[in-house]
């Protein structure tokens, strides 16, 4: 389980929570009391107490994602960031010093991701050989994301100008998680530098395919903008570093509220599109895990609970079990093998 729609709850008590729903391991999100960059690298007994909350509920955790202070690396900074930063990071709000400390925490959660799971239980470290990566996940922000769809259109050259102000932003961030030996999993999703799988190759493009940049694969954001993300994991399958099990609904007919979302809430009324709990949307997750098994991932299959509908610990807990119904073993032999005997 990603624990960030979970940042109300202190970690011990989520971790035993999520344990008895049945969950085997945790995204830690850097938000709440759930994973602290700053006091994971200057205080070598929060990651110890850190792992034995965890033992303590015998659950594990094997990603960690800053989605949030990501944002504001390449995002235009206006007030609305301000409630998704800490004090230390907001400072002022001066957008320059903003983004400066945005980087510079982002690079110091690569440092941090690395002490935390080089301290990790034998049966955490042996799950992350396995997949041969530790893994942040998380966004970049965008400096472009308000030419989408706009008026005026973008004027030649505006939109790989920011796509080189991403590489710009992020090359010295990659040269850390490279140094590190830690994995950046881009979320891609509206609002950030890739949302679609267009703009996922013009990404990969500006940062040169840094071996340490991929993407943490999360099919609800691309299924209601009618993007094909099965072919997302066919295009990008060997850059899937970690996976997000999310549904989403989409209507088949026109409504009142449309695919842009009408300045709406989420769960109301009319929408033409809305996150719900796994197996309650129209996401072909079976497609997806048996894409999965072609490009041999091992990594974590994370539920990130959205359902604006439905409570959420009973969502939690349906969601898990839905998860270990999908994630069926490949066959190690050709179905009509037994004809030959």
């Amino acid at each position: 389980m990603f624990t960030g729609q979970w940042a109300d709850l202190p970690l011990e008590v989520l971790a035993k929570k999520l344990k008895g729903h049945g969950y085997d391991g945790l995204e830690l999100a850097v938000w709440g009391d759930h994973f602290d960059v700053t006091k994971v690298l200057k205080d070598d007994s929060y990651v110890e107490k850190h792992w034995k909350l965890l033992a303590d509920a015998n659950i594990g955790a094997y990603a960690i994602s800053s989605h949030l202070v990501g944002q504001a690396t390449c995002d235009r900074i206006d007030a609305r960031h301000k409630a998704l930063l800490s004090p230390q990071i907001w400072g002022d709000g001066d957008p320059k010093g903003v983004r400066e400390r945005a980087v510079e925490e982002m690079k110091n959660t690569a440092r941090a991701a690395r002490k935390f799971f080089d301290a990790a239980p034998e049966q955490v470290r042996e799950r992350l050989d396995l997949c041969e990566r530790v893994v942040v996940n998380g966004f970049t922000g965008s400096p472009i994301w308000h030419l989408l769809y706009g008026f005026p259109p973008p004027v030649e050259g505006q939109l790989d100008a920011g796509y080189a102000e991403f590489a710009e932003v992020w090359d010295p961030i990659l040269e850390v998680f490279e140094s590190e030996g830690v994995y950046f999993a881009l979320e891609a999703h509206p609002s950030e530098v890739a949302f679609d799988i267009e703009t996922a190759k013009r990404t990969l493009d500006a940062i040169d395919h840094h071996p340490h940049f991929g993407f943490n694969f999360d099919p609800s954001h691309f299924a209601y903008q009618g993007v094909d993300y099965l072919q997302f994991l066919r295009d990008f399958g060997d850059l899937i570093f970690n996976v997000h099990v999310k549904d989403v609904w989409w209507s088949d007919r026109p409504t009142p509220i449309g695919v842009f979302g009408g300045h709406s809430d989420f769960g109301a009324d009319g929408r033409f599109w809305d996150f719900r709990s796994p197996g309650h949307g129209r996401v072909d997750f079976e497609g997806i895990i048996r894409l999965l098994n072609h490009a041999n991932y091992e990594g974590p299959l994370t539920v990130e609970w959205e359902d604006p509908m439905m409570n959420r610990d009973h969502g939690a807990l349906e969601a898990c079990e839905f998860v270990r119904k999908l994630d069926f073993p490949q066959s190690d032999v050709a179905f009509d093998a037994a004809f030959a005997e």
